[in-house]
């Protein structure tokens, strides 16, 4: 993460960012450029979730549910 990407991030916060009253805008920047990274790396799943992996063989062939 660079110094300029942080800055940048810290001058355009969202209204909503903006509107916490942060006394530290570049810290909330390198924080939530941080978070977005994080789930760059590892995409799929929301933070503190997983993924299911399954087999076509564990899906439900359309029209097998009821109705």
């Amino acid at each position: 993460m660079t110094d300029d990407r942080v800055q940048q991030r810290a001058a355009d916060l969202l209204p909503e960012e903006a509107a916490t009253g942060t006394a530290d805008p570049t810290a909330q920047a390198a924080a939530i450029l941080a978070e977005s990274d994080e789930r760059e790396d590892a995409p799929g799943a929301a933070p503190g979730t997983f993924l299911e992996h399954r087999t076509a063989d564990q899906t439900v062939t359309p029209g097998d549910g009821t109705r």
